[in-house]
C-alpha cells in the first residue's frame, strides 16, 4: 500500500475523478446546447462546426467510462489500471484540443461561408432558413432589406419589426440591420464556447495525468521494495 505523500495523491486522484465526471456533464451539456441552438442553421454554416460540437459530446460520454476506471485503479492500487487511465486521459486531451482548435479555425471562416450561402439562396423559393434567421436575430437581407428587392423578391414578413405582420414597403416597419454581420457574430459566439470549453477542460486533465503518473510510479516502487 502506498504511504505518505503518495497516499495523498491517491485521494487527490479520487477527487479529480469526481471533477472529471462533472467536466463530462459540462462537455455533454455544452455540445448539446450548441447542436440544438444551431440545428436550424447547419445548412448555412456547414457541417464542420456541428462535428466539433458532436466531438465534445462523444468525449463527455467517454469520460464517464474512464473516470470509473481511474477510480478502480486508484482504489486497488493497480499500476496497470492507473497507467491505462493515464493513457486514456492523454488520448482525450488530444481529442479536446483538436475540437477546440477546429472550432477556432472554423471561427475565422464563418463570414465567408455564411456570405456565400446567403448570396446563393436569397433567390431561392424556399426561404425557411432565411425566415428563421431574420425572425430570431431581428435582421433583414444580407446587408440590408434592399437585398431582397435587388434580387427581384419582395421583402419577407419575417423582416417585420417585432415579427408582426407589417407593410414591408415602409422602412420603419422592417429591420434595417443586415443578417450577414448579425448572424456571423452570433455563430462566432457559439464557436468560441465550443473552442473555449474544449481547450479549457483539456488543460484541467493535465492535473489528472500528473496525479495518475505519480501514483503509478509510487505503486511500482512499493512492489520493488516488496
Amino acid at each position: 500500500m502506498v504511504e505518505g505523500g503518495m497516499k495523498c495523491v491517491k485521494y487527490l486522484l479520487f477527487l479529480f475523478n469526481l471533477l472529471f465526471v462533472l467536466a463530462a456533464i459540462g462537455l455533454i451539456a455544452i455540445g448539446a446546447y450548441v447542436q440544438i441552438a444551431l440545428k436550424e442553421y447547419f445548412d448555412v454554416i456547414g457541417g464542420k462546426f456541428s462535428a466539433a460540437a458532436a466531438l465534445l459530446i462523444a468525449v463527455g460520454v467517454f469520460i464517464f467510462f474512464i473516470a470509473s476506471f481511474g477510480c478502480f485503479g486508484a482504489y486497488r492500487e493497480n499500476r496497470v489500471c492507473v497507467l491505462i487511465f493515464s493513457s486514456l486521459l492523454i488520448f482525450i486531451f488530444i481529442l479536446e484540443i483538436a475540437a477546440g482548435i477546429a472550432a477556432y479555425v472554423y471561427r475565422n471562416q464563418v463570414q465567408t461561408v455564411v456570405e456565400d450561402y446567403m448570396t446563393k439562396t436569397i433567390n431561392t423559393t424556399n426561404i425557411d432558413v432565411w425566415n428563421a434567421i431574420q425572425k430570431d436575430l431581428k435582421c433583414c437581407g444580407i446587408n440590408n432589406a434592399s437585398d431582397w428587392q435587388k434580387n427581384g423578391k419582395s421583402i419577407p414578413q419575417s423582416c417585420c419589426v417585432g415579427n408582426q405582420a407589417c407593410n414591408t414597403t415602409i422602412i420603419g416597419d422592417i429591420y434595417t440591420k443586415g443578417c450577414l454581420s448579425t448572424f456571423t457574430d452570433w455563430v462566432k459566439g457559439h464557436v468560441a464556447i465550443v473552442g473555449g470549453v474544449g481547450i479549457g477542460f483539456a488543460f484541467i486533465q493535465l492535473v489528472g495525468i500528473l496525479f495518475s503518473c505519480c501514483l503509478a510510479r509510487a505503486i511500482k516502487k512499493e512492489y520493488e521494495v516488496v
